[in-house]
């Protein structure tokens, strides 16, 4: 009996023997494994993952020389937001306050918030310290800029950044380091990019050193509404996201999203998500978008943008008795025009209210942001082609693209007969100011020279209420009149003043 058990063991161990090593070259072999084999239960498309060498990847799919060469130049920036005293518009409580200031300092209370710092992620462009960022990594709550600027690079050297210009109508900012040789990323060409194309995310997120993640690019053209929140009064915000499923998380902002050659061909900026952090859903700026942006910050300390002339939404936005009307098909795709601006270019080409842009330089546009982003890579006096439907018909123009500063002051310089500009933010930021309009020259008979206002008096408010722009002005003005108190600083002197300017005179 004890004889035929042992048996018995020995047979089963035999046979597992023999079937582990069956399965063994059946599945876990690869070697053994080709393209358009036809075994039961494999399927062929796996064999596409190796080339007969245990772990290496398939042609196309090899990120190392891409990641080596892209980590060195991003880099890790860190900001400081110094405690800042708020009015609750209560009566200070003297007994209370002098509580706190006398055990904690001026950096405690209930009027105080206390000191923030934050970080996220920049690429570095050029071998002698130009960096490009988000301008949302290196701003504070109040949409200024941070107080202290750290840029550290990957072999742990930190250098004090100097912000050379920003603009939050695309959420880009340039800074500048003292530094030379560095390694730096070279453009691709996100006009190029392919739904479903390989892509890695470079940055430094939560609290982690340079970390590198792979995905697919999982759409483009994306808009989601984002940049809304810091574009300034009367700017358009500019979105054309690249979405992919890379892993982002929050420090990543600033980042670098490249291609398989190591080519850089965007900035990570936003996630969606629920929870707050990464989800499957990341979005980039376009290096297209970004190459314009920071060659008119590093040329101009500011972006020249140009202008088309029109108010517009969405044909979703519009009936369909209303597009009939227009003899617009109901089924086309594009952006209606609500109404042209006198003195854009759009109106000088042609285009008027009731016409449906659908491509702008021959790319298609079905929506406002999309628009924006194809007209952002432009500059003043740049000529472009736009197609639009009118009637039922189809018809292409060349628009030549204005400056918006130009056709808002032709309006405003009429009435305060003076010649204004918006503040660049490069000077705004030298000035300790978030933006104004300068007075570059005041004209016989002018309200501010009336008040005695000097050339050169950078307005930083009327009536109480903040002008960062010519826009601020415009909006401003056109709902008030008679005297108001007109606000601001004059270049090299910290000393605010006031001055009363009759504006119906």
């Amino acid at each position: 009996m004890k004889f035929k058990q042992v048996l018995l063991i020995v047979a089963i161990s035999a046979g597992s023997a023999v079937g582990s090593v069956a399965l063994y070259n059946k599945y876990l072999n690869t070697e053994n494994i080709t393209v358009g084999s036809a075994e039961k239960g494999l399927p062929a498309n796996y064999a596409g993952f190796f080339d007969g060498k245990p772990g290496a990847p398939a042609e196309g799919l090899d990120f190392v020389k891409a990641a080596n060469s892209a980590v060195p130049a991003v880099v890790h920036i860190k900001t400081k937001i110094p405690a800042k005293k708020v009015s609750n518009n209560l009566p200070r409580n003297r007994n209370f306050d002098d509580f706190f200031d006398q055990f904690f300092g001026e950096g405690f209370g209930p009027n105080i918030i206390p000191e923030q710092r934050a970080s996220g992620s920049g690429v570095i462009i050029s071998e002698d310290g130009y960096i490009v960022t988000n301008n949302h990594v290196i701003s504070d709550q109040g949409g200024g800029i941070a107080a202290e600027i750290n840029v550290t690079l990957s072999n742990r050297k930190t250098y004090k950044a100097r912000v050379i210009g920003r603009d939050p109508s695309s959420d880009l900012a340039v800074l500048k380091i003292d530094a030379s040789k560095l390694p730096f990323m070279v453009y691709g060409n996100s006009d190029n990019i392919q739904l479903g194309q390989w892509v890695l995310a470079i940055g430094y997120p939560l609290t982690l050193d340079a970390t590198v993640t792979a995905g697919i690019v999982s759409a483009t053209g994306r808009s989601i509404g984002i940049n809304s929140r810091q574009t300034q009064k009367g700017d358009t915000p500019v979105e054309s996201f690249i979405q992919t499923d890379a892993a982002v998380n929050q420090g990543n902002s600033g980042g670098a999203l490249i291609n398989t050659n190591g080519e850089l061909i965007g900035i990570n900026s936003a996630i969606l998500a629920p929870s707050g952090t990464y989800a499957g859903y990341s979005f980039a700026i376009p290096v297209n978008i970004i190459k314009k942006i920071v060659n008119d910050i590093i040329q101009y300390g500011d972006v020249q943008r140009g202008y088309l002339g029109v108010s517009y939404y969405p044909t979703d936005d519009v009936s369909d008795e209303q597009l009939k009307s227009l003899g617009i098909p109901t089924n086309v795709e594009g952006v209606y025009v609500s109404s042209v601006s006198s003195d854009g270019g759009a109106s000088a080409a042609g285009i008027r209210k009731g016409d449906v842009i659908t491509k702008v330089n021959n790319n298609r546009v079905v929506s406002g942001l999309q628009m924006s982003a194809q007209i952002a890579g432009f500059h003043p006096g740049d000529k472009v082609p736009v197609t639009y439907i009118r009637g039922g018909k189809e018809f292409t123009v060349t628009v030549a693209l204005k400056k918006k500063s130009d056709v808002v002051s032709a309006n405003i310089s009429t009435r305060l007969k003076a010649d204004l500009s918006t503040l660049s933010s490069d000077k705004a930021s030298k000035y300790g100011i978030d933006g104004g309009v300068v007075i570059n020259k005041i004209y016989e008979d002018s309200p501010f020279g009336r008040a005695r206002i000097q050339p050169g008096f950078i307005i930083t408010s009327v009536a109480g209420q903040q002008v960062t722009s010519l826009e601020d002005l415009t909006d401003l003005l056109s709902n008030i009149a008679g005297t108001v108190k007109v606000e601001g600083v004059y270049p090299g002197n910290d000393m605010p003043y006031s001055y009363p300017v009759n504006l119906d005179q």
